[in-house]
C-alpha cells in the first residue's frame, strides 16, 4: 500500500528542549493512523514538526514521496496537508462563515461541494453561520476547526486531540464526523481518549518520551493489555 507520509528517525527541539529523539512512522494512503502516548510524550510536537512549526534537527519527513523538511508552514499546507491544532486555532472575532472563507485556498465548484457536505455533517455551523467564533461552545469551535481544514482539497489531515475538553455527547458527534471524513481522506489522529481512537483508527504508533516505541493494527492493541498499561496507563 502506498505511503502518503513517512517520518524516519526525526529529532526536533522546542526552544532549547530536545523533545523528539527518534520518531519514525508511516501513514498509508486512505487509512487513519493514530499517535498514542501519555501527556508530554511528544505527540503534538510531532504534528507541529510535520507542519514546519518546529525545525527538524535530524531525520527525514516525506509527503507524497518528496521531502518537506525545511519548507515553510505555508508551503507544507499548500502541498495538501490540513492541520487541526490542539487549541483549535479559529478566529474568535470572525463569524463562522468568515472563518471558513478565510481558510479556503480557492472558491471553486469542488470547494463549494465540500463546504455543503461539511455543513450537513455539522448543522450547528450552518445554524450559527453569522455568529462569531469566540461565542461558540467548545464542541462547536472544534467542529469549525475541523471544517476549516476539510474545506480544502487536502490529501492528508492532521487532527490533534479533537475530543479534548468536550462533553461526552460532543465527543460522540466528533467521532462520527471523523469516521465519515476518513472515507474521503487520509488522517493522522492524536487522541488521548482511547475509546474514540480505537473506534476510528486503522493502525497505531505509541510515542514515549519522544521515541516511537510500539506500533501495529489498532485491533491488536485492544487485546494487548500489557502494552496499554505500560505505555498508556490503561488497565
Amino acid at each position: 500500500m502506498e505511503n502518503l507520509l513517512e517520518l524516519k528517525k526525526v529529532e526536533a527541539f522546542v526552544q532549547h528542549y530536545h523533545i523528539l529523539h527518534d520518531i519514525s512512522f508511516e501513514v498509508p494512503k486512505g487509512e487513519v493512523t493514530v499517535l498514542l502516548g501519555r501527556n508530554g510524550a511528544g505527540k503534538t510536537t510531532t504534528l507541529r514538526t510535520i507542519m514546519g512549526l518546529n525545525r527538524v534537527s535530524e531525520g527525514s519527513i516525506s509527503f507524497k514521496g518528496e521531502s518537506i523538511v525545511g519548507r515553510t508552514t505555508f508551503d507544507i499546507a499548500n502541498s495538501g496537508i490540513g492541520y487541526v491544532p490542539e487549541d483549535q486555532g479559529i478566529f474568535g472575532g470572525l463569524t463562522v462563515g468568515e472563518n471558513l472563507r478565510v481558510a479556503m485556498k480557492k472558491e471553486d465548484e469542488k470547494t463549494t461541494e465540500r463546504l455543503e457536505w461539511i455543513l450537513e455533517l455539522f448543522p450547528d455551523l450552518k445554524k450559527f453561520w453569522k455568529k462569531e467564533g469566540g461565542q461558540l461552545s467548545g464542541g462547536q469551535k472544534q467542529m469549525l476547526s475541523i471544517a476549516r481544514a476539510y474545506v480544502n482539497e487536502n490529501d492528508l489531515l492532521l487532527i490533534d486531540e479533537p475530543s479534548k475538553g468536550l462533553a461526552p455527547i460532543m465527543v460522540d458527534k466528533v467521532t462520527e464526523s471523523i469516521q465519515q471524513m476518513k472515507e474521503q481522506t487520509t488522517i493522522v489522529l492524536v487522541e488521548q481518549n482511547f475509546m474514540m481512537a480505537s473506534q476510528i483508527g486503522t493502525r497505531f504508533y505509541i510515542i514515549d518520551d519522544g521515541v516511537t516505541v510500539h506500533s501495529g493494527a489498532m485491533d491488536e492493541l485492544k487485546e494487548d493489555k500489557q502494552s496499554m498499561k505500560k505505555y498508556l496507563g490503561i488497565s
